[in-house]
Order: C-alpha cells, then structure tokens, then sequence
C-alpha cells in the first residue's frame, strides 16, 4: 500500500507566491462566480418554497376544501402541518390563508377572460408569463407557477395581493421586484406613491415625434407625477434651490427617476457662439434605450414657452452629444402643476421628443400644514 505523505502542523500564512496580475485576475474570477452561485442557491430555496406554497394554495381552491371539509379546514391544515413538522416556519394559521389567497388572486384574474397570453403583450411584462400559459388555454383549473415569481421573496408577494387591484398592476410590481432587485420597504412605499398608475403618465408628444417602435418604451421613461419627499427645502424655494437640492441628494434623485439613468451634468455651458451661451438645468444618459435625457426644472406651473427652450436643447443634444448608435435625445419638463390642455397646444407643433411631468414635495406640505395648525391655535 503506497505511503500518503501527512501534512506537518503549520500556521498558515500568505507567504510562498507571487501574486502577479493573473492571479489578482483568477481570484477576482472566482469571487465573482461564488457570489453568482450564492445568488442561485437563494434563489432556488425560494423558488423551491414558493412553488410548494403555490401548490398549497392551488389545491385549497381547486379542491374546494371549505365546500368539502368545512370552513375551518384552513386552519385545521395550518394546525395538522405545525404538529407535524414543529421545527417548521410557514405554517401558521395567515400564512396558509395568504397562500390561497395569492393563487386565487391570479387564477380569478386570468379566467376571468383575461387570458394572460392576451394581456402581456409587450415592453418589460413581455416576458412575465411567456409560456407558461397557452393562448387559449383555460388554467381554472390548474394554473402553474410563473417561474419570475420565484424571484421574488414571499412577503414581497403577500405585500402585491394586499394592495394590487389587478394583474396588470401585480405583474408590473413582481417585475421590478424580480429585475431591479426592490426591498420590501422599498416596494411598501413605491405602491403607496402609485408608481404603476404614474409610471408613463406624463404627458408628451412622443407618437408625433418618435419611430413607432420607440413610442411605447420611451414613454415608460417618464411618470407623473415625481415624489420628491427626499428634499428639505424651504417654503419660499425657487428653481435654482430646487435644482441643488435634487444634485445633492443625486443617488436619491436617480432611484426616482428609474432604473438606467446615469447622471452626466448640471448647467453644461452650451456656446453657439461667442455671444451665446445657455446652461440647460440636467442631462442623463439611459443606457438601456441608449438616449440622452434632458431635464428642465421649473418651481412654478407649466408655461408653453418652457417647451420652446426645451426642444432647442434637446435638439443641442442630437447634434453635438449624441453618438453613433445612439437613440434621438428626449427632453422633459417637471415643474410644479400642468393643465393637460395647455401642455397638448404647447408640444403640438414641436419637432422633439418632449414631456411634461409634475412633482410633490411632502415635507413642504407637512410644514405648511403644521403652520396653519400653529396659526389656528
């Protein structure tokens, strides 16, 4: 039998190779690919969870178990599966009602003659339910898992069912949980702020302006309106103050925005000529629609000539920004309130993409309302 050689007792330490550039490299490789694997196993443990969840609750309305058993199988389940398998968490009375809820939540909403494969059609909810139910197919009576919500934790899915009033505006909350990697507070407050119903509603002349291709995704760019609860600003502000409160809190201002947004500047010193010179308020490169983003900040209600200034910069952007590859420059306006009316006139005969959006400043509206109170007293 072959003699295997022991290892003596060491401490081990760092000395004994040269760390070159390779080495540096390879060790950055196989950080990265831990960090990946740890991503997937998580991953799939609540993949895993979620689709015995979603069983539970598929066979607690398929089954119809209170028509069967009574109204208190639910919680007889709960108490049966706890006894069984103390040492496990899930199990509680909510949770299992919360499980039936959540499937009976899509189920109702796809056979209630929303077929899922009619209402996704295109943009970012393309893909939530691609495949896995057939145009035509009637899942009433079973209805499997989507595989984006294993990407998305439990609470996060009890949180949408809770607050969501239908599946358009579940998918579009699962979506940016699953892709954009959203906290639960983070989702608490984006569905308190009504992101789903502002997200694209900012008003804008984009189908005049803009390849019919280009339309619908640029539009989801923008929403209406803005919450700038993140800024601590005077009662009495103007642009100017707003402008450096929103670059001071930029990190703040870019989660706002939306995903993609990278920050290029503020007042860029655009000289036509010796004589001329303007200074448009931001710019922002999307990277994912490959455009540059101008923004114009005004404190006050949206006026026809904010349009007119806009579009001579969004046009300074297309001929000396824009690159190869790049998509035509947008422009928008947020300012503080817009009459529908006057946005449409004003953005009617503008050769630019442009839109118009509001903001809220909450902290503005708690100071002011303290006031009254203290005035009233």
């Amino acid at each position: 039998m072959a003699n295997i050689e022991k290892s003596k007792p060491e401490f081990v330490t760092r000395d004994g190779i040269i760390a070159d550039a390779d080495y540096v490299l390879w060790l950055s490789d196989v950080k990265k690919r831990f960090r990946e694997s740890q991503a997937r196993a998580t991953i799939k443990v609540n993949s895993e969870m979620l689709e015995f969840y979603w069983s539970i609750g598929r066979d607690l309305v398929t089954l119809r178990a209170e028509s069967r058993w009574g109204a208190g199988v639910v919680k007889q389940f709960a108490f049966d599966m706890r006894e069984t398998f103390p040492d496990a968490t899930g199990f509680s009375y909510s949770n299992v009602k919360y499980m039936k809820r959540w499937y009976n939540f899509y189920n109702e909403s796809v056979t209630k003659g929303q077929q899922a494969a009619d209402l996704i059609k295109e943009g970012e909810k393309s893909h939530l339910l691609g495949g896995e139910i057939e145009k035509g197919q009637q899942p009433a009576d079973l209805l499997d898992m989507p595989a984006i919500f294993g990407r998305v934790p439990w609470f996060h899915h009890v949180e949408i069912i809770e607050h969501c009033h239908s599946l358009e505006e579940a998918l579009f909350y699962i979506n940016k949980v699953a892709n954009e990697g959203w906290s639960r507070s983070k989702l608490e407050d984006q569905i308190a702020a009504q992101l789903y119903q502002a997200q694209g509603a900012a008003l804008s002349n984009f189908d005049n302006t803009l390849p019919a291709e280009q339309i619908q995704l640029t539009q989801q760019l923008f929403k209406d309106p803005y919450h700038f609860e993140f800024l601590s600003l005077k009662q009495n502000y103007d642009e100017k103050d707003l402008e450096e409160a929103l670059v001071k809190n930029i990190t703040n201002f870019l989660l706002e925005l939306g995903q993609g947004f990278a920050y290029v500047g503020r007042q860029m010193e655009l000289r036509v000529d010796d004589e001329t010179v303007f200074f448009p308020d931001l710019i922002f490169y999307h990277i994912p629609q490959k455009r540059y983003v101008i923004i114009e900040l005004k404190a006050v209600k949206f006026m026809p000539e904010f349009a007119g200034k806009l579009n001579f910069y969004v046009t300074a952007a297309d001929k000396l920004l824009r690159g190869e590859g790049d998509n035509p420059s947008v422009g928008l306006v947020i300012c503080k309130t817009a009459k529908s009316t006057v946005v449409e006139w004003s953005l009617q005969d503008i050769q630019k993409p442009l839109g118009v959006a509001t903001y809220q400043l909450k902290q503005v509206v708690e100071r002011t309302v303290l006031e009254l109170k203290q005035h009233k007293n």
